[in-house]
């Protein structure tokens, strides 16, 4: 190939947006004239390393979005301490397909320190490696931006927005309370979504003391109405995870002193 050639092909790659091939079509073009493939190889060979590129770019970038905690996989998240929640459930979970298409809600239940927050978001980095959008934050947090929406008359472009996530992770909803903030915009959220869009909500305190968040009974139970309709439960009542490092920790420190 002569260098105008070349040139005109770089132009024609950027052109089409193809970075991957463009960088890389040198080196492979060598391999395919030394090892003898046929043509068609040669384009198959390309055009995969440009849409796994491509793939891995799209996850980096919805994984930016995404705003999970740094560091938490569903690989590093001890099941054996928490045995009422099965790995392979929510190995099942973390591939999406059925229960984000239906619009289907996840509930997280337990004391502070059991590893609800790890477990969700390791399971939002999973659904976005597997394709899906996926939006975490404090539910403190979302109710601040619900709110300013609200105050600027901007609440239906800002639900639209959120819309366009697969799953809104809620985290430490018990932590909301009807007196520091008018959280009917945290049920117009779930209103929102109900049977349309997921919610992963996390919660240490049981339904019984949710009466603490919404502004009156009729919005609490119309609350939980939509969110457990379509839900999976997951009740994590077992000690602390970071007490029972604290003990562990506190005994092999008298250990060696003893020792």
């Amino acid at each position: 190939m002569s260098a105008a050639e070349a040139a005109r092909l770089q132009t024609l790659l950027t052109a089409l947006r193809l970075p991957t091939i463009k960088r890389l079509w040198g080196d492979i073009a060598e391999q395919s004239d030394r090892e003898g493939w046929p043509a068609v190889r040669l384009l198959a060979a390309l055009l995969e390393l440009e849409v796994a590129d491509r793939e891995q770019r799209r996850i980096a970038r919805h994984l930016d979005q995404a705003k999970l905690p740094v560091g938490k996989r569903l690989s590093e998240f001890d099941f054996k301490a928490i045995p009422m929640v099965s790995a392979a459930h929510v190995e099942a979970l973390s591939s999406g397909d059925r229960w984000l298409a239906a619009g289907q809600n996840l509930l997280f239940f337990g004391p502070p320190g059991v590893g609800k927050t790890h477990l969700a978001a390791a399971l939002g980095r999973a659904l976005v490696e597997n394709g899906y959008r996926v939006l975490f934050s404090r539910t403190t947090d979302m109710v601040q931006r619900l709110q300013s929406a609200r105050q600027e008359l901007n609440l239906p472009n800002l639900l639209e927005k959120l819309d366009r996530f697969d799953l809104l992770i809620l985290d430490d909803l018990s932590y909301v309370e009807k007196d520091q903030a008018e959280t009917s915009v945290l049920f117009e959220l779930i209103s929102t979504r109900y049977e349309r869009r997921s919610l992963l909500i996390t919660a240490n305190q049981p339904f019984g003391e949710w009466n603490r968040v919404f502004p009156d009974p009729a919005m609490t139970i119309a609350a939980i109405d939509r969110l457990v309709h379509h839900a999976t439960i997951f009740e994590m009542n077992v000690e602390s995870y970071r007490r029972r490092q604290a003990v562990e920790t506190n005994k092999r420190s008298r250990g060696k002193q003893e020792g």
